[in-house]
């Protein structure tokens, strides 16, 4: 029994023998060479190369992709995403009191405000091309996977910005915020009328009470939830919004009351 063992792993010079061992070895180097590689790629559109790559792991992982035997929240990003929050707000903060020597401590809390929100970050992760590095567990069909890439895309920028602070400290995360603010800071503050504001002007404007929010349904799962909204005034048939928030359902549903009544003056949702 030895001998034949011996000859099975030692194969003849004939070249009979099959050479099955080899190929499991191939894979695992190549995914091993891949990760290093998406490492690489991810680091070079951030600008800041990691000294701990477990951070800029814990940066992308969504819960969902945490096993669910030992899956904890705090293993995915909200962690690193609650502190890159306030390490924006300070760094931003300090840009903006520079940048703006005369400027009042409420025209600085207002460009904070604007500048810090979570579309603002959403927004530097999609030009930095975040949004596929993204880790997510099953979500669902293609269009959830999507749709949940897109709401979470501003709390994978923030968690970025917490794990460059771990990890380079206070200048290396400064340097990021500052390629990646700095021209957003500079452009003419834009007036904050979302479509909720713009509706309850024109209500106002004609004599109606402030327009009432009220939610009809909620779907999905707790990690990508749907809601549905709809928006009432007197006189006036209600008008519904879905999104994945509240806040986004009632915008919604402010829009299409604004698009159906033909209210002007549009609005700054984006």
């Amino acid at each position: 029994m030895n001998d034949e063992a011996q000859d099975i792993q030692n194969p003849s010079s004939s070249g009979e023998a099959s050479p099955q061992p080899e190929p499991p070895r191939a894979p695992a180097a190549k995914k091993k060479r891949s990760t290093a590689a998406a490492r690489a790629a991810i680091e070079a559109r951030i600008g800041y190369k990691f000294s701990d790559g477990a951070l800029l792991k814990t940066a992308f992982m969504h819960v969902s992709a945490l096993k669910a035997a030992t899956r904890h929240r705090a293993d995915s990003y909200q962690r690193l995403e609650f502190l890159g929050d306030h390490v924006l707000g300070l760094i931003v903060s300090d840009m903006l009191y520079r940048a703006y020597p005369r400027a009042d401590e409420g025209e600085l809390s207002k460009r904070l405000a604007d500048l810090v929100r979570k579309e603002s970050c959403a927004d530097v992760a999609k030009q930095l091309g975040l949004g596929d590095d993204i880790e997510l567990g099953a979500v669902g069909a293609a269009a959830a996977q999507a749709r949940l890439r897109k709401s979470v895309l501003g709390d994978i920028c923030e968690a970025v910005i917490g794990a460059i602070y771990l990890d380079g400290g206070f200048t290396a995360a400064a340097q990021f915020i500052a390629r990646n603010w700095t021209e957003r800071m500079q452009k003419p503050r834009r007036p904050p009328r979302d479509s909720k504001t713009t509706l309850q002007e024109w209500a106002q404007g004609k004599g109606l009470p402030t327009p009432i929010y009220r939610e009809i349904e909620r779907t999905g799962p707790h990690h990508d939830p749907q809601f549905r909204v709809a928006v009432e005034l007197p006189g006036l048939a209600p008008a519904e919004g879905v999104g994945g928030n509240k806040r986004a359902a009632e915008k919604a549903a402010a829009s299409a009351m604004i698009a159906r009544e033909g209210v002007s003056g549009g609005n700054n949702d984006g």
